[in-house]
């Protein structure tokens, strides 16, 4: 019988990320979620390599290891330390990585890009990834992944059978619960609505440069586009994109500038040729804000018919999709109304539930 379900909590003082966000998002749903429940035999803890700031449960205690602990390299504590001070625990690894030795365990991976996107990643990152992900796939309980793109991708590539893969959905409610800052959008000097938001990425399955030729036409000349994130003009430049001049980028923002950028944006346009979910046009429709998307990799299936898709390889077809969301006004509305109604379909109470579900069938001494 499992004394305590334990969160790997090695990505908590790493910088931000997007699977980061959801760790934290599914942790701080898990703990209101056994909070509503009858009290149990069962522990809940997150341990945490370093003295971090966490926020407070109510249900899920922080370990904060000793310092001996504090001093290992991040890999020697998730593959040596975490499973020996947690041998009698069942460990939850949401980051995509966990302790290889440690067979109770579940671990979440977001999606199969190692394989799918080698490109995007260095080579020592891909063996690494690729190594690990062998050994997590046979030898963890369960693997979780966010979409059932990425589930038909794991098994695809081997990582694990199809049986032993259980599909949970990402939410996207916790944009609702910020409040937003438009300080980001007034020092860029963006007239609302009349901006497309993306990421700043240089990544190639991100694809952010057929954007920036759909920027360049002449159709496009009033219209700016808005990158957010850490990837600056000088690194799309090196990567061989032309930038063209109504092109703006954001720097690092926060999540209340990220919001308030969203909620005034004419339109969020994500051009990924493959992701494993694709929370930021959730996010967006969350706000009202309309999403063009590429028909690729999980977007269909976390967008539906809520977004306007446009083939990632042609820039003529994202400058038509791009200006239809934005001055058509039928469409427009069609957009908003039926984003939020596709975004409110994905809430982390959900995700929570559904990931503890998957928990009770592999510990079937876990409390009902």
């Amino acid at each position: 019988m499992y004394k305590t379900i334990a969160f790997n909590g090695k990505f908590f003082g790493a910088g931000p990320t997007g699977v980061h966000k959801v760790a934290e998002q599914l942790i701080a749903a898990t703990d209101a979620l056994i909070s509503e429940q009858a009290a149990d035999d069962v522990d809940y803890a997150l341990v945490v390599r370093n003295s971090v700031k966490v926020p407070s449960y109510r249900k899920i205690m922080c370990v904060q290891e000793n310092p001996l602990a504090r001093r290992m390299h991040r890999i020697i504590w998730e593959q040596c330390y975490l499973p020996l001070a947690r041998r009698k625990d069942f460990i939850l690894n949401l980051c995509n990585l966990g302790p290889l030795c440690h067979r109770d365990s579940a671990t979440m991976i977001h999606d199969a890009q190692v394989y799918s996107a080698p490109d995007s990643y260095s080579l020592g990152f891909r063996l690494w990834y690729r190594f690990l992900f062998f050994f997590i796939g046979r030898r963890h309980r369960l693997i979780v992944t966010v979409s059932e793109f990425s589930r038909n991708e794991l098994v695809r590539y081997g990582v694990a059978s199809a049986d032993k893969i259980v599909v949970v959905h990402n939410g996207c409610d916790h944009v609702l619960q910020v409040r937003p800052d438009d300080s980001k959008r007034a020092a860029l000097g963006l007239a609302p609505k009349r901006y497309v938001l993306a990421l700043a990425n240089t990544q190639k399955h991100k694809n952010i440069g057929i954007l920036l030729k759909a920027f360049a036409k002449p159709e496009m000349k009033d219209i700016t586009l808005v990158l957010f994130g850490s990837a600056k003009q000088a690194d799309f430049e090196e990567a061989g994109h032309a930038v063209p001049a109504n092109v703006k980028f954001t720097g690092w923002v926060s999540d209340a500038e990220l919001v308030g950028l969203m909620a005034s944006a004419g339109a969020l346009a994500f051009p990924s040729l493959t992701e494993g979910f694709g929370l930021p046009p959730l996010e967006a429709m969350a706000l009202g804000c309309p999403v063009v998307a590429a028909p690729f990799g999980a977007l269909p299936e976390v967008c539906g018919n809520a977004a306007l898709y446009a083939d990632p390889f042609d820039a003529d077809a994202w400058s038509r999709q791009m200006i239809t969301a934005l001055d058509d006004c039928a469409v427009r509305q069609s957009l908003i109304s039926t984003g939020r109604r596709q975004a409110g379909t994905f809430t982390w109470k959900q995700a929570a539930r559904n990931l503890f579900d998957a928990v009770r069938a592999v510990t079937p001494a876990y409390p009902r």
